[in-house]
């Protein structure tokens, strides 16, 4: 019999693969456990998933979860702030709800919201952006007008003006998406992206297919006004460096959402000046754990914040010198669990202190999504977006009033917002003629 013996460069190969086997199988352990690169793209990757796919058979959806509530609670001990409540959210058999509930929770309206009824023809999408079964997208920033119309995105799809009663004003074509808001001109600005499949030559390190994220300034009939390409704003004001923080240190390539847009909202004229001056536009950028303050005629940017919050949202003028911040806190786990948390940034001292945040008693954490709204009396109502609720606490961080969209059995659905509403809105929605 005879017996093939390997030659040493056979057994140097074999080694080798063995080792190499051996080394990338750490390094992967060591990219999960220590979120070293390509964690970000990976995690991306994982989120593009979710978001994309609506629902596959016996896996449960992203946007539903598991929950051991068993009823909604609104009224808890305290004074909530009274009025009505815009609820934003996805309800249940893989459909999607715009709603106003009052205080005990009861239906005062809602607005029929289907994607496929409404852009049946969406040919400003790219292919694989094109929902293709129920709920086919979420609703992802809200804003109600006084006179019933209400606006909304479906998530990086499109931005749509509806009546009271369900008739469509207009739609926008362009991919908008996270946030919606109406200046003192009445002008709406509104986050949004481009869609790339080519290189862009003023930004090479940037692999297509690219995504680059614009702030959009909007008519109230829908007409495009204004394009700023945040790509642009940075590269302006000599922050190239934050178009490509999520490079490879080797390749120096950036691919995917780079920046991840997720907010645009502007400096009110009913506020005092301080630091922040009236048409002053803050800006959030996710992936880059970044929040941008700039002037949108001369383009400067005046507040640059980077780290103290991760992968935050929905930063919110206060005054002339504060902001408020949505830190959905992705690192940092407490000892009874990770918890978000709402932040607000003095500019003038740079000083980040801790509104609110979850405890033992009243855990918070979501990982991707949130808002938060001051009220009046000086309460915090907070949209807990994962799990499917929104709460408001006193300046004690006591819970006053809640809210938990129930969608079956043990099941809740993903709450993108909770807006506490004036009660005079009631009226309109009770005198409203909606039969023909």
């Amino acid at each position: 019999m005879n017996i093939k013996i390997p030659t040493p460069v056979a057994v140097a190969s074999i080694f080798l693969l063995l080792v190499g086997f051996v080394l990338a199988f750490a390094y992967g352990v060591a990219v999960v456990r220590y979120k070293l690169p390509p964690h970000e793209m990976i995690a991306d990757v994982e989120e593009a998933l979710r978001w994309s796919a609506n629902h596959a058979p016996g896996r449960e959806p992203w946007y539903y979860s598991a929950t051991d509530r068993t009823a909604t609670i609104y009224s808890t001990e305290g004074a909530p702030k009274s009025g009505l409540n815009l609820v934003t959210s996805v309800g249940p058999d893989y459909t999607l709800s715009l709603k106003v509930i009052d205080m005990a929770g009861e239906l005062v309206h809602s607005w029929p919201v289907d994607w496929f009824d409404i852009w049946p023809d969406a040919s400003h999408l790219p292919a694989q952006d094109v929902p293709k079964t129920r709920p086919g997208t979420h609703l992802h920033g809200a804003l109600l007008l006084p006179d019933g119309d209400i606006l909304f995105n479906f998530e990086k799809l499109g931005l749509v003006r509806m009546g009271l009663c369900g008739d469509v004003h207009w739609k926008l074509p362009y991919q908008t998406h996270h946030s919606v808001f109406m200046d003192d001109a009445d002008n709406l600005w509104v986050s949004a992206l481009r869609w790339h499949t080519e290189a862009m030559p003023k930004y090479p390190a940037h692999v297509p297919p690219i995504r680059e994220p614009v702030v959009l300034k909007v008519s109230p009939e829908g007409e495009l006004l204004e394009e700023i390409s945040v790509f642009d704003l940075l590269a302006e004001n000599d922050y190239w460096a934050l178009n490509n923080m999520r490079a490879g240190a080797k390749s120096n390539t950036v691919i995917g959402d780079s920046l991840h847009l997720n907010d645009v909202e502007v400096f009110p004229e009913n506020m005092e000046e301080g630091f922040f001056k009236h048409g002053d536009i803050v800006i959030s950028l996710r992936n880059i754990h970044a929040i941008i303050v700039f002037d949108p005629v001369t383009r400067k940017i005046k507040l640059l914040k980077v780290g103290g919050f991760t992968r935050q949202h929905d930063p919110d003028f206060i005054d002339g010198n504060t902001l408020m911040i949505f830190d959905n806190n992705t690192i940092a786990p407490q000892s009874f669990g990770q918890q978000s948390r709402i932040l607000l940034f003095d500019v003038q001292k740079d000083e980040l202190s801790v509104k609110y945040t979850g405890g033992p008693d009243n855990p918070f954490y979501t990982y991707i999504m949130g808002k938060q709204q001051l009220l009046e009396n000086g309460n915090l109502l907070v949209s807990d977006s994962i799990n499917g609720r929104a709460f408001e606490v006193n300046e004690a961080g006591e819970i006053v009033w809640e809210f938990i969209n129930l969608v079956g059995e043990g099941r809740v659905g993903i709450v993108e917002e909770v807006e506490r509403l004036p009660e005079s809105y009631r009226q309109i929605f009770e005198t409203a003629d909606c039969t023909n």
